[in-house]
């Protein structure tokens, strides 16, 4: 008996020793997670959403094997508030970032902990912009310029390599956090336009100075569709492209009046585009109304984590998968001016077509100190004031950026750089008063005290720890 059986196992291992060893295919493995985001650069100059003064190739191919989002949204537009938007699932209210270079509440959590738990690694590359590091404990990666005010936008793919390839074993999440076309507008080449010829947008002053410094912001968008190419090309050639979902988002709006650190849709409106081969049907655009807290859930959901964390958004994973075409009923909007320039506390939402606003201290003079005062990084602002004693169309431009109405109601289909105020028209009435209502209930529900809080006083107790009630 011993001896029959020794002879069937060396008749049987042979056959064992020479089947290859049992490996985990890619498709096999949790998906890799790789965000790409720009730093303030306006969603309507990007040609998806109808841009016509700058080619963005890299962009458009990624939107051609994704699903790109007509109606994304920022809560507030500016870099540190909308990033621990997107990193925590909370809004400013709920994570305590209610001002720009301000920190999370101690004991949140982020995206950091929550992949984490799921034994992913996650890194960042470039700008940061999120503190403190007890919430946000990234991995450090290289290869892209941190510093967001430089004036160069160093980039090197060996650093983001690196990372991706380091533990083939372990999924990572990587973002991937560039600093064009934030200002200052250095990089790249502006002669590749003609400043005669761009389509300025309606709620830009025409003025030389300004044509000559949106060249150099389109330039910066060229050299960030270079870099996202570079940084998708990385997947292809690590053979991880299939089973990586890709994020792309534009962030807020760029530093020109009527974007960034305002509440219009140019400020608060993002790009966005998602890729997921195999899950995610290519060339496919929604109208579903979304948000960056929205995204966090989303891809807990995409990885089967049904955790029962109190984000603030919800997953829109049916959106991407085809299985529904809404997500959200509102989308909700906060800007605190404080630090970058005198009180000016401003609260809207939006229900995808209409977009109430009230300006909480109309009374008040808006100013941003870095658009309007730091006159050797741009020259378009001066060049408005002085063309406005002249010109009847700047100066109604410059008295709509500084002196607002209490409220504003606009249609985003039909105008969406919003410069036709609808409030207290015919027709209209009972749609403001719809939207006047769900906005105060949502500052309710978030503790939001208002105007309160857009102070110095809030501000500085917040980067000690002492955050407002909410």
């Amino acid at each position: 008996m011993k001896l029959n059986l020794t002879l069937l196992l060396l008749l049987i291992c042979p056959v064992l020793w020479s089947q290859p060893k049992l490996q985990i295919s890619e498709s096999d493995k949790k998906p890799n997670i790789l965000i790409i985001m720009a730093d303030d650069c306006t969603y309507s100059d990007l040609p998806l959403y109808g841009g016509t003064n700058v080619q963005t190739p890299q962009i458009d191919k990624l939107a051609s094997q994704g699903m790109t989002f007509n109606r994304a949204f920022v809560t507030m537009s500016m870099c540190v508030p909308c990033r621990a938007e997107l990193y925590t699932g909370l809004q400013p209210a709920t994570s305590g970032v209610c001002w720009n270079h301000s920190i999370a509440r101690s004991g949140t959590t982020s995206i950091v902990q929550y992949l984490g738990d799921m034994g992913y690694r996650v890194g960042i590359a470039g700008k940061v912009h999120a503190a403190p590091r007890e919430v946000y404990p990234f991995e450090m990666v290289d290869g892209v310029e941190r510093n967001c005010v430089s004036k160069t936008a160093g980039y090197d793919a060996a650093g983001l390599r690196d990372f991706i390839t380091k533990n083939r074993k372990q999924p990572f999440c990587l973002v991937t956090a560039l600093v064009v076309p934030h200002i200052p507008w250095t990089v790249g080449d502006p002669s590749h336009f003609d400043p005669e010829k761009l389509n300025l947008p309606e709620y830009v002053a025409d003025t030389k100075e300004m044509r000559n410094e949106f060249t150099k912001y389109l330039a910066e968008i060229e050299v960030l569709d270079r870099q996202i190419g570079t940084t998708l090309d990385l997947l292809k050639e690590e053979g991880i492209e299939d089973n990586t979902i890709v994020i792309f988002t534009s962030e807020q709006g760029s530093q020109i009046p009527g974007c960034k650190w305002t509440n219009w849709n140019n400020g608060v409106h993002t790009g966005l585009i998602v890729r997921w081969p195999g899950k995610v049907k290519s060339g496919t655009r929604t109208d579903a109304l979304v948000q960056y807290n929205d995204v966090l859930p989303t891809l807990l959901d995409a990885l089967d984590n049904k955790t029962s964390a109190g984000f603030d958004g919800s997953s829109f994973l049916p959106v991407l998968l085809g299985e529904k075409n809404t997500h959200r009923e509102f989308a909700y909007f906060m800007h605190n001016n404080v630090p970058e320039g005198p009180p000016y506390p401003i609260r809207s939402i939006t229900d995808g077509k209409y977009h109430y606003i009230k300006n909480l201290a109309h009374e008040n003079l808006y100013i941003e100190k870095h658009l309007m005062a730091r006159m050797t990084e741009n020259q378009y602002w001066p060049s408005w004031i002085f063309e406005a004693s002249g010109d009847q169309k700047i100066l109604d431009l410059v008295t709509r950026y500084q002196k607002r109405p209490s409220e504003e109601l606009y249609d985003m289909t039909s105008d969406p750089n919003e410069m036709n105020n609808l409030l207290n028209r015919e027709g209209f009435t009972a749609i403001q008063n719809r939207l006047s209502k769900k906005m105060d209930e949502w500052m309710t529900k978030q503790g939001d005290p208002g105007a309160a809080i857009d102070s110095f006083e809030e501000l500085n107790n917040a980067r000690k720890g002492n955050h407002f009630e909410n």
